[in-house]
């Protein structure tokens, strides 16, 4: 078990790179929801969030994890860093001349103002540049001066955002010189904080020019699944707020309003999207170190299970106190009418997240291609749900798209490696604590909630009840896997 203490060690340190910034970031949502004027302003940062998620996939093609893939090759390793650095810089640099020729026409598809396009081209092409260097950073070892940097970037961007916000209203005298639009201002503060950051992992950027051709196209051959993947996994995560701004029956207007307003309640999830994003920081090197091993597969189906174990519990608990937090993150009760969508986005996301731990079966395997299927399923559906339900049921639909796409892929890619990589998953007792979470939290969000009324003292204390009842169950029959994972003195 030592392997995997030193991977849970790992995973802490990059969740607490993950945890922090985001903990910040959770401020910069109820900044917004309070600052900006209006919930259709908050639907159009939304919105150009979206197609930021859109634009770093597509600019970055797979290259971080190909990189990962070469990197851990002994044969390769030499020229992974130049050759991925270089190839992914110039790439961006060719995307910011084309979309600075082509603005205007790019704000009108959208129906964006080009003076927001400007920054949001700035912050895609700073972020990407930065990618190579940071799993440069994790492929090293280099956890906490990665999740030092991380958090240095995050403090920035919340610092310069609330100056931006709160201060030049109140003194206008000394930020004449800033725009005045609230929108274009949190824009240009995270344009900077992409700026600085990138200046400070710029160090390998100063190594000799060198892209090594034989083995691009062998990083190319591995990453463009990738690139189908994530781009599939970023129309499952951004593209239905765009979908709802185009398909709502509603005026323009109205329908950035809902997208606003949805995109508040999505953000209530952050909990489990802070839990899955972590473990998958901390579990995919891990992945390709351990490949070899003779006990890899086994190693494997213990890390499945263990998030499952700890999620489980999380996820319920995180529901039990949603009502509790929701006014830490989203400050505007106006917000709170979507809040029906946020369990199942936090399902979507606890689904995500096994995904990703099953996911390894065609990446240690060189079968990325399978990944990127995998995930073309899961956006066509999340594209024809939204298509069909939007119009009749509005942003719910888009919820219940997230859900059963995050569902789906994660019962393909069990299926599918079950034949190709058989990695001795405990299926039962797997399935056991994800019924029961999602049951539990069914009957407390949407039934008991109701029932009880929202925020009594008899509503909170059938949710001790009940996490106390899963917490016994699961730590009943997973004494041993506990125990093992508990440091020893």
């Amino acid at each position: 078990m030592s392997t995997l203490k030193n991977l849970f060690k790992q995973t802490f340190i990059y969740g607490l790179a993950t945890v922090l910034p985001r903990v910040l970031t959770v401020f910069l949502t109820w900044l917004l929801t309070t600052y900006l004027d209006t919930e259709k302003d908050f639907g159009e940062v939304s919105i150009l969030f979206s197609y930021m998620l859109l634009l770093n996939v597509l600019l970055t093609y797979g290259m971080e994890t190909a990189f990962f893939r070469f990197y851990s090759d002994k044969n390769e390793s030499k020229n992974t860093l130049s050759t991925s650095l270089w190839t992914v810089s110039i790439t961006t640099i060719i995307f910011v001349i084309l979309s600075f020729l082509f603005l205007n026409q790019i704000a009108s598809i959208t129906a964006m103002d080009s003076k927001y396009w400007r920054w949001v081209i700035a912050i895609v092409a700073f972020d990407t540049l930065m990618v190579i260097p940071f799993a440069y950073m994790r492929a090293q070892g280099k956890a906490m001066k990665y999740a030092i940097i991380k958090l240095v970037n995050v403090i920035i961007s919340v610092s310069v955002s609330a100056l931006f916000l709160i201060a030049t209203q109140k003194m206008t005298t000394s930020f004449a010189w800033l725009p005045t639009d609230k929108k274009e201002l949190y824009f240009i503060a995270f344009a900077f904080a992409s700026l600085l950051t990138l200046f400070i992992v710029i160090k390998p950027y100063f190594s000799k020019f060198f892209i090594d051709t034989f083995l691009l196209k062998k990083m190319l051959r591995f990453s463009w699944p990738i690139l189908v993947a994530g781009f599939a996994f970023a129309i499952n995560e951004a593209f239905d707020k765009v979908l709802l701004q185009w398909l709502l029956n509603l005026s323009e207007e109205a329908a950035i309003e809902q997208v606003g307003i949805y995109t508040a309640c999505y953000r209530l999830a952050i909990g489990m999207t802070l839990y899955a994003t972590a473990f998958r920081l901390g579990v995919e090197p891990f992945f390709f170190s351990q490949s070899k091993e003779k006990n890899a597969m086994e190693q494997y189906g213990i890390i499945t299970k263990v998030y499952v174990v700890l999620g489980a519990i999380a996820m319920f608990v995180y529901i039990v106190l949603l009502d509790l937090i929701k006014p830490l993150l989203v400050s505007k009760p106006s917000y709170w009418v979507a809040m029906d969508i946020t369990p199942l986005v936090i399902f979507a996301f606890f689904f995500f997240g096994i995904y990703q731990t099953l996911s390894v079966w065609y990446k240690v395997t060189d079968k990325t291609k399978y990944g990127a299927y995998i995930s073309v399923i899961g956006a066509i559906l999340t594209i024809v749900v939204n298509v069909i339900w939007i119009p009749i049921i509005g942003y719910m639909a888009s919820a219940y798209a997230t859900c059963g796409a995050y569902g789906l892929m994660m019962i393909i890619s069990y299926l599918m490696g079950r034949k190709q990589y058989p990695i001795p998953y405990d299926l039962k007792n797997i399935l056991l604590y994800i019924v029961l979470s999602i049951s539990f939290s069914c009957i407390f969000f949407y039934i008991l909630r109701d029932y009880f009324g929202i925020g009594s003292l008899q509503l909170y204390l059938a949710g001790i009840a009940m996490t106390l009842i899963l917490i016994g169950i699961i730590g009943y029959k997973e004494k041993r896997l506990i125990q093992s994972l508990i440091p020893k003195k």
